[in-house]
């Protein structure tokens, strides 16, 4: 008899573990995800090691662009009147595909949220550039989309790379980045994108560009 309610304890005791198991399973896989409300997971897309052609068709009607990512979608009003071979070049390149399935390779909350870089890591681009200097007015406020370079390069050059302005009011720039646009629609999708990186500048997950279509007229 003693044996039989030794088993029996045992069992329970068991059962009670395997319980025990599985809400941490549960809690833990919520908290390791980390992810903010809105985004999924993503994996890093493969580079695209290739060469894409400059269209040198310019945009004769307003025209915006969708950007779907894995935290949502938000509409960028390209500036086709300021910025007439920069937008024809990214137009060009969105048709392309090259955007697709690409990373956002920097988030710097409450500065620049980056991506555009087939290779991934930022160092890639189209495999040629467009230099169109941006007016000289131009200040980089919260919303406003523009194309990024590097310190060497001269003032508007551009290649595939753009990036949204995330600080509250001027992101400090001087006029040397091609501009692009502003977001028009959708700014709570870049917010979501910048929640992926915690307080402590570690990143939760990734940001993915799923698809960008053009949308003219």
């Amino acid at each position: 008899m003693a044996r039989r309610t030794f088993i029996a304890a045992l069992l329970v005791a068991a059962a009670l573990a395997l319980t025990a198991c599985g809400d941490d399973d549960d809690d833990g896989g919520e908290e390791a995800s980390g992810l903010p409300e809105g985004c999924t997971e993503a994996e890093a897309p493969p580079a695209k090691d290739q060469q894409f052609e400059r269209s040198g068709q310019r945009l004769e009607n307003p025209a915006s662009v969708v950007v779907t990512t894995n935290c949502g979608s938000f509409t960028i009003e390209l500036d086709t009147a300021r910025a007439p071979k920069t937008t024809a070049s990214f137009a060009g390149l969105v048709e392309q595909g090259l955007y697709d399935e690409t990373l956002i390779h920097r988030i710097e909350p409450g500065f620049v949220v980056q991506g555009g870089d087939p290779l991934g890591d930022g160092t890639g681009g189209p495999g040629y550039f467009v230099d169109e200097p941006p007016p000289q007015d131009l200040t980089y406020t919260r919303g406003v989309v523009a194309m990024a370079k590097t310190a060497a390069e001269p003032p508007g050059r551009s290649g595939s790379q753009f990036f949204v302005v995330t600080a509250p009011a001027d992101a400090g720039l001087p006029p040397d980045y091609a501009l692009l646009g502003r977001v028009s629609e959708g700014i709570e999708t870049i917010e979501r994108i910048e929640g992926l990186v915690g307080p402590d500048g570690q990143q939760s997950g990734n940001a993915v560009i799923q698809a960008i279509t053009l949308e003219e007229g």
